[in-house]
């Protein structure tokens, strides 16, 4: 009877994401429409050092960002801050914080605040275009709320909830998104999982403010001050839909490994296929490294993304209390890219 259970939830699954993948999935005329895309960069260090490719396997709160359903592995509280030097050269930071909280024996809930800063712009007009009037710093957040339950042994799912907001000076844009996911683990050893998520689904955006105002008069006459008001058109989401597999081989007790795929259909940019492997040595050492594939990215001029491929990174947790399972964690990943210095992500996790 569980084993029926199981099929028909599966089942029920991919006949309500079926319709959504269908509606999403794009084709590469729709490249650069669609805005918010800041909801396409994993703050992440332990996820990104290998390429977003453990969709399937993702545990803990870092699951909030690739498939939510594995936020339902977390064993009681976690934090993490995690601080990513974007691009290196390009001066963008992300600043990542994140708490999940098991509330009931199957539920959590998982909160993640995302901010992206530029530092300081000058301040530039018609009549001063080198500046020299003061600066601004553009300021993108977005903060997510989960919610993720084990159905079961094999089956976890979740939702998240995320708020986002662009803003400048005198021009801003605020919107939600949801995101949905599930995770199936099977096999002899629980060492065959799948996964699969929707990511980003929600209503358009528009800039609104001040910023989009001018000042005229009309027929030179500067008694008559009119005021004109430009529309922002609005724009999309950068959805997309997450399908991964995993496989964890044991080498022995202390020497684990495992490996991972993940096909990801974006609706605006071109669809990528994620390769990676970990090695773990107990809980103590994790090894990483993964590949990024999408159409062109060997091709330095056709090539329409700033990452090459390859990333790489490593976890060091000490366990502080084995009887209650906590633990301090300092993860590291790296993106290479070209242009740039690459992506540097450093991340300190702590379990209680």
């Amino acid at each position: 009877m569980k084993r029926v259970n199981k099929i028909l939830f599966l089942a029920i699954f991919i006949i309500l994401f079926f319709p959504a993948y269908r509606s999403i999935a794009g084709n590469q005329d729709r490249a650069g429409q669609a805005g918010a895309s800041e909801l396409l960069i994993n703050p992440w260090a332990r996820s990104s050092g290998w390429g977003n490719a453990n969709s399937a396997c993702v545990h803990g709160l870092e699951s909030i960002y690739e498939n939510v359903a594995g936020t339902a592995y977390t064993n009681k509280t976690e934090l993490i801050f995690s601080r990513t030097n974007w691009l290196q050269g390009s001066g963008v930071y992300i600043n990542n914080f994140g708490l999940s909280q098991k509330v009931s024996k199957t539920g959590v809930i998982s909160l993640c605040v995302m901010s992206m800063t530029f530092g300081d712009i000058q301040i530039t007009q018609v009549n001063l275009p080198e500046g020299g009037i003061g600066t601004f710093s553009p300021n993108l957040t977005n903060i997510g709320l989960s919610y993720a339950k084990a159905f079961s042994n094999s089956i976890y799912g979740g939702i998240t909830c995320k708020i986002i907001t662009e803003s400048i000076s005198d021009v801003s844009a605020e919107g939600i998104a949801l995101d949905a996911g599930i995770q199936y683990v099977t096999g002899e050893k629980e060492n065959i999982k799948f996964g699969i998520a929707l990511k980003n689904w929600g209503p358009r955006l528009k800039f609104r403010g001040d910023g989009l105002s001018l000042k005229t008069y009309l027929n030179g006459n500067t008694s008559n001050e009119n005021t004109l008001e430009q529309r922002s058109a609005d724009y999309e989401l950068p959805s997309l839909i997450n399908i991964g597999g995993a496989y964890d081989f044991t080498i022995n007790e202390n020497n684990h490994l495992t490996a991972a795929a993940n096909f990801t259909a974006n609706s605006f940019t071109k669809d990528q296929y994620t390769f990676g492997l970990e090695y773990k040595l107990k809980t103590y050492l994790m090894l990483r490294g993964g590949y990024v594939y999408e159409r062109y990215i060997t091709t330095a001029f056709k090539r329409t993304t700033v990452y090459t491929g390859p990333c790489a990174g490593f976890t060091v947790e000490i366990p502080l209390n084995k009887e209650k399972a906590s633990s301090f964690g300092i993860d590291y990943s790296y993106r290479a890219s070209n242009p740039f210095q690459g992506t540097h992500c450093v991340g300190i996790r702590i379990n209680l």
